[in-house]
């Protein structure tokens, strides 16, 4: 690991104009490429104190070997450079935003002399127009079956179509009208265009007013008793009416836009797109990528418009479209629009919808990008190679006697040393066992002091497991049979006592089962306060490790340097994903006990409300939001609560609102669960 200062640049030596910087490593591989307004601050800023950094950029700089820069004249200029060089260099610790399947596209090759609609997927091709991606190829092939007999254009590959050339006769297309043949001469190239340029337009989004034209012509027909051209008219207008049922208007004012979202977790990220063309949904798109830098919502935002518009091919300027909703403007947005203005030819706006259509759309994107990554993680552990592999490489850097089937992970939640709380999640074979979590209130500790609960909830845990397994040793012990009159003083086995084994799993109950491996959420206080808790009890065969949040590292009892795995490496991602899902339920436990003490502090004060009757509220309503939004008939309707009570409630409710309006000191409460927002966890 190396010291950033060995490498850091001399004072005064780095300019203060625009420019791209790359940092490699001792090996020369280019591990980072950046942009910034002001070369001399932005890299300044990397070689702080390592402590002030975020871990991902502590990881960065302390990889890195040295640190390089080109000035240019814009900050357009300095985009484009750092799309370049992320492309030439793939850097490991730039976000990279990289398809997780081939999307198909809707080509039209108006390159050619008689252009081809045709599926493609993979690269963009010069001279060749794309609407989409699409989410499955099937649907624009069905989509497109339905519009070649309105626009007849080609649509055979180059073989069919010079074969057709050479005998004289068309393919089956142009003998049932779905193709103008202009292999044989049927149309000009000039006429041929016109159909390739009408389905162009129709597929970006002119759609009204090529609808209307065919009515015009349709209803002419039928006045000058040419019924048959009405009637072909006719079913051209049903096979667009099909086609456009496809897809749902969205946007009523028949935007052009993109409508970006994402989905965030401490270890990736999902990205979805919806491409919005004539105010319809003409395709969807998404990825999924390791997060691998410090980057805010805005920065991702960013470095995804880069990735996805700045290797767009200048002429092809209808891939930008006039309007790209994101969730967060990015921090050089207006950078970013003069960039894509200049590539598409006419202006380009990046916003983020307030309100309306717009906004509930990119709701929507956004629920589509949260399922994303749920699924893409799902998958990621019920892989059972994966898993296997995980536990291996756990087994391997830790040093352990056996592969830890079984881990559990332990984790403290608090409000500045309020309502303490610990949890307790366990994953087996790779996979959780959420009917094996346990809650933990603290007790025993005073304050703010994390260390010390640890100590108590391992303390607390373990001796749990002693006393079950002694009984369960009790419990299957052989006895000797009594004779004479001890055999009537003999204690018999109570019928009622409850089973210690589960007698569908064989297991025993509760915790009686031992882990493969201790994990606590924190560094070398919480691992050594964990340690002592098993040493004061006698347990020495159980391993304990910590995970720390700031560099991801890995902990071992005693040692002064960290364990350090590979950040690919998928037993990293398991000991990861244990300890979230132990500071997810640690902070809904405490929530949830904040949230209901916070209820009955309100109701401490109701004349003629004693504690019997406050439970009974809170069973009824569940919630402060409901209690909150209950009037009171509603309230009087709870068993024991009259209507004078019921009067009573509601205005300390309403009191305590106005209370923590005015008073700063109140903690806040989220409206929409009646949880407490502001958070110390």
């Amino acid at each position: 690991m190396a010291n950033p200062s060995t490498y850091r640049p001399a004072p005064g030596s780095i300019p203060t104009k625009p420019g791209v910087y790359r940092f490699r490593d001792a090996k020369g591989r280019v591990i980072y490429v950046g942009k910034a307004k002001s070369l001399r601050p932005r890299l300044s800023s990397y070689f702080q104190d390592i402590g002030n950094l975020h871990p991902r950029t502590a990881s960065m700089v302390t990889t890195g070997a040295s640190v390089e820069w080109t000035v240019v004249d814009t900050e357009v200029e300095a985009l484009q450079l750092e799309y370049s060089w992320i492309k030439e260099f793939d850097p490991r610790f730039n976000v990279k935003y990289r398809d997780d399947k081939s999307y198909p596209w809707l080509a039209v090759t108006v390159g050619e002399e008689f252009p081809r609609v045709m599926v493609g997927r993979g690269a963009k091709r010069k001279g060749t127009r794309y609407f989409g991606p699409y989410s499955h190829a099937w649907a624009i092939r069905e989509t497109v079956d339905l519009l070649l007999r309105v626009f007849p254009m080609r649509s055979c590959s180059n073989g069919v179509f010079k074969r057709s050339a050479q005998i004289g006769r068309p393919c089956l297309l142009g003998y049932i009208d779905k193709c103008s043949a202009p292999c044989v001469g049927s149309v000009t190239p000039e006429e041929h265009r016109e159909i390739v340029d009408d389905f162009c337009d129709f597929m970006a989004g002119s759609t009204t007013a090529f609808t209307k034209r065919l009515e015009r012509e349709m209803y002419a027909a039928s006045e000058a008793l040419d019924f048959e051209k009405a009637a072909r008219l006719r079913d051209d207008l049903g096979a667009l009416t099909k086609a456009l049922e496809k897809q749902a208007v969205v946007l009523g004012d028949g935007t052009d836009a993109d409508v970006i979202a994402l989905a965030e977790d401490p270890l990736e990220v999902a990205v979805q797109i919806f491409y919005v063309r004539g105010g319809r949904i003409r395709g969807q798109r998404g990825w999924v990528a390791d997060r691998s830098d410090d980057s805010d919502t805005a920065g991702l935002v960013q470095e995804f418009l880069l990735q996805l518009y700045g290797g767009a091919d200048p002429d092809a300027g209808d891939t930008i479209p006039r309007e790209v909703l994101v969730p967060a403007l990015p921090p050089d947005h207006t950078v970013m629009e003069e960039l894509l203005s200049e590539r598409r030819g006419s202006r380009v706006a990046i916003r983020v919808p307030q309100r309306g259509d717009k906004r509930d759309l990119q709701e929507t994107v956004a629920s589509n990008a949260a399922q994303a990554l749920a699924l893409h993680k799902t998958k990621r552990a019920s892989d059972l190679t994966t898993r296997n592999r995980a536990l291996e490489e756990i087994q391997q850097a830790l040093a352990l006697d056996e592969v830890p089937l079984r881990i559990e992970c332990y984790d403290v939640s608090n409000l500045q040393g309020t309502e303490v709380v610990a949890s307790m999640v366990v994953f087996e074979d790779g996979l959780s066992r959420k009917s094996e979590y346990r809650r933990f209130v603290i007790r025993g500790v005073d304050g703010q002091n994390d260390v010390a609960s640890m100590h108590e909830v391992i303390t607390r845990r373990f001796k749990r497991l002693l006393d079950e397994q002694a009984r369960v040793e009790l419990q299957d012990a052989p006895r000797a049979a009594p004779t004479g009159s001890d055999a009537s003083q003999a204690q018999q086995p109570d019928p009622q006592a409850p089973l210690l084994v589960d007698p569908e799993t064989g297991r025993p109950r509760k915790f009686a089962y031992a882990p493969s491996l201790v994990v606590v959420d924190g560094g070398p206080p919480q691992v050594a306060a964990a340690q002592q808790a098993l040493a004061e009890l006698g347990v020495n065969d159980i391993p304990v490790c910590g995970l720390a949040k700031r560099l991801e590292e890995v902990w071992l009892p005693g040692e002064e340097d960290p364990v350090i795995m590979a950040r690919t490496s998928e037993g990293l991602y398991l000991l990861q994903r244990i300890r979230d899902e132990a500071h997810r339920f640690a902070i809904n436990h405490h929530r949830g006990r904040r949230s209901k003490s916070m209820v009955e502090s309100l109701l401490d004060d109701v004349p003629g409300l004693g504690e019997v009757r406050r439970k009974t509220l809170l069973k009824h309503f569940g919630s402060l939001k409901k209690l909150r939004e209950a009037d009171p008939d509603a309230i009087a309707l709870v068993p024991g609560i009259g209507p004078r009570t019921a009067s009573a409630i509601k205005e300390a409710v309403a009191k305590a609102d106005a209370t923590r309006k005015t008073d700063p000191r109140e903690p806040a409460v989220n409206t929409a669960t009646g949880e407490i927002i502001s958070d110390d966890d």
